[in-house]
């Protein structure tokens, strides 16, 4: 098979590395990639989001599977385009990645399928927003709509936090057009999770649930970010927890999805807060998550490329993927002052010495190749330090291990990662 990847991140640095692996490939392409990804595939200098030059190279290059790494291209109409020509891919259409790019609609869907849920209310006007808000208190969550590459979510402790973030998201647009709209929530109390099915349009079969650190600084404290860690499996999630998500969250949303002409293939992330109560979606996700991915990939037992290519064809009939019980955990280094402006093109050294750590592997993000030839610094998260270990503490042993082997004076990371499920 020959297969083209897209996306240039630590969550395709994972996904290109188990596709290589597999006995049924015979070329992997990656569109853009980094350095990391380079050595698994041939890198195409196309960017993710040029729908019509990924199109015409899969077509051109007789490509057997497009597999979708990031939420853009699929908002964007890439496997509307690919299914055209006769070109599978793993990822849902435009219609169906709206369960990403718009959380109103999700909630909509959420609600048609009587999945639960926070409370909620969409607003297109900043001084209703605010009213909403006054009336309601604290604490609260309010959402930017649109995408938002996984910043546009404030969790306000106070009404004053909460107003100033509808400052920001609806006038000041810091998130863009995604900001247009928000989406106001009750706060849930618990603990959240991701947790990942694999989709066919009408069947779903379960894989497996992580732990995301998504605040900046240690204790979760600092802005929301694209996520600054994660761990596998997450003890919180049981298999009682899996089961009832799969009953009450995947099938009915599937179904309903299915109702409006919007079948689902390809991965649906669930954004779960795990209360008193039971589960309760926060978000969905229409891609692998990251840096969730990374964790996954760890664990995964098996060849990966026939569940991708059987999601993308809409037939799972017979497909299983095996998990190790081994913990993995991922540690996300990122550049000095993300998630705010950043700088880029320092130098980072040791990525030797780190992959060589016992159980420890190194994923490349946001990474490029430095004029000398050497890799710098070319985003926020710019890359992820997993570990896999026959226990959790030992896994985030390794990882920080290997952490502590780059010499990279401009990058930070959280010293806490898996602390709750230690």
């Amino acid at each position: 098979m020959k297969v083209l990847l897209v996306g240039g991140g630590g969550r395709e640095h994972a996904l290109a590395w188990r596709i290589a692996e597999s006995p049924l490939l015979t070329k992997l392409w990656c569109a853009p990639g980094n350095p990391g990804i380079a050595e698994h595939a041939e890198l195409v200098p196309i960017g993710a989001e040029s729908i019509p030059a990924l199109v015409s190279f899969a077509r051109d290059n007789a490509v057997d599977l497009v597999v979708a790494g990031p939420e853009a291209p699929l908002t964007l109409g890439l496997a509307d385009a690919l299914e055209a020509i006769g070109i599978p891919c793993f990822g849902p259409g435009a219609a169906a990645a709206r369960l990403e790019g718009s959380k109103s609609f999700t909630k909509e869907v959420l609600d048609a399928a009587r999945a639960p849920t926070a409370a909620w209310t969409r607003f297109d006007d900043p001084a209703a927003a605010r009213a909403h808000i006054r009336a309601a208190g604290a604490p609260i969550v309010v959402k930017a709509d649109g995408l938002a590459a996984g910043k546009g979510v404030v969790v306000a402790a106070t009404v004053e936090e909460a107003e100033a973030a509808v400052a920001d998201i609806m006038e000041s647009r810091v998130h863009g057009a995604a900001g247009a709209t928000v989406v106001i929530e009750e706060c849930m109390m618990g603990e959240e999770a991701s947790f990942f099915a694999l989709c066919d349009g009408t069947r779903a079969i379960p894989l497996a649930a992580a732990q995301d650190h998504k605040r900046v600084g240690d204790g979760d404290t600092g802005p929301n970010t694209g996520g600054m860690g994660a761990y596998s499996p997450s003890p919180a999630f049981t298999d009682a927890v899996r089961d009832e998500v799969m009953e009450r969250v995947v099938n009915p949303v599937l179904a309903e999805m299915g109702r409006r002409g919007a079948p689902f293939r390809g991965v649906l992330f669930v954004g779960l807060m795990l209360t008193a109560t039971g589960p309760r979606v926060i978000e969905f996700n229409v891609r692998f998550g990251d840096p969730e991915c990374q964790v996954l990939m760890m664990r995964l037992r098996g060849d990966i490329l026939p569940a991708l290519l059987a999601a993308a064809r809409g037939d799972l009939s017979g497909v299983s993927l095996g998990w190790s019980p081994d913990p993995a955990l991922v540690v996300v280094m990122a550049a000095r002052g993300y998630p705010g402006a950043v700088t880029k093109g320092e130098p980072i050294r040791g990525l030797d010495r780190a992959a060589v750590v016992p159980g420890a592997r190194v994923f490349h993000a946001g990474t490029a190749r430095g004029a000398d030839g050497g890799i710098v610094a070319s985003g926020g998260r710019v890359l992820g330090i997993g570990a896999s270990a026959p226990d959790l503490r030992a896994a985030r042993d390794a990882a920080y291990a290997a952490v502590d082997a780059l010499d990279w004076p401009g990058g930070f990371c959280r010293r806490d990662i898996a602390h709750r499920g230690l």
